[in-house]
């Protein structure tokens, strides 16, 4: 029963983030799943819970929904339509709408589960994808690249986060390089290393060729 639910979940999300511009395209799932049940297995933590939330979580980002609590009852409504069970709904709810970096701001995942699914989910923020990820967005959104005259942000609200003045290099700094500093698990911190190092190292190689030094 499980199984097919998980199936059911993948179709759903792989029919509605297909083609999504913006860098939380089906395939970022895709990848968030795939870490999401690795990390579960190395923490002992309940595998259809963290499949579940790994891949229902974006459905609900209020970047693609007119807002937060739109897109929370879109997967409310899709789990109450898959039977899931009052306990578990309420488990997978409380994940996806807790996970997110929201400036810095965001509140402790509150159940092994929900650590599991958000270092998933950021640790597909880092590294060869997260630069990929941070250029597409930047781009989705009309940022620019880089433009040393735009400082980079600290001490955020959610609002300011979302809406004030950046760029795709000032976002490294902003959230991409704290978050292996923010991993929850211990396989999670082990697999952000290399991440983080290779985000490290691309960025002294910018700005060298910035300043026209390579």
């Amino acid at each position: 029963m499980e199984s097919k639910i998980i199936e059911e979940a993948q179709q759903y999300v792989k029919e509605t983030l297909s083609g999504e511009g913006s860098g939380h395209d089906w395939w970022h799932i895709y990848r968030v799943y795939k870490l999401a049940i690795t990390i579960a297995e190395k923490e002992g933590a309940d595998r259809f819970i963290c499949s579940m939330a790994a891949l229902l979580h974006d459905i609900a980002d209020e970047k693609l929904n007119s807002s937060e609590e739109a897109g929370m009852q879109k997967v409310s409504s899709w789990l109450s339509d898959h039977k899931i069970t009052p306990a578990d709904k309420i488990h997978i709810l409380e994940i996806i709408s807790s996970m997110s970096f929201k400036g810095g701001n965001s509140q402790g995942m509150q159940t092994i589960e929900g650590k599991v699914v958000q270092d998933a989910d950021r640790l597909d923020a880092i590294g060869a994808i997260g630069i990929a990820r941070a250029f597409a967005y930047s781009g989705y959104i009309g940022q620019l690249i880089y433009d040393p005259e735009i400082p980079v942000r600290s001490q955020m609200t959610k609002e300011e986060y979302r809406n004030g003045p950046s760029t795709a290099i000032n976002h490294f700094y902003e959230k991409l390089l704290t978050l292996k500093g923010r991993m929850n698990t211990e396989h999670g911190k082990k697999l952000a290393e290399a991440r983080h190092q290779l985000m490290e190292t691309y960025l002294d190689e910018f700005f060298h060729e910035w300043e026209g030094i390579k």
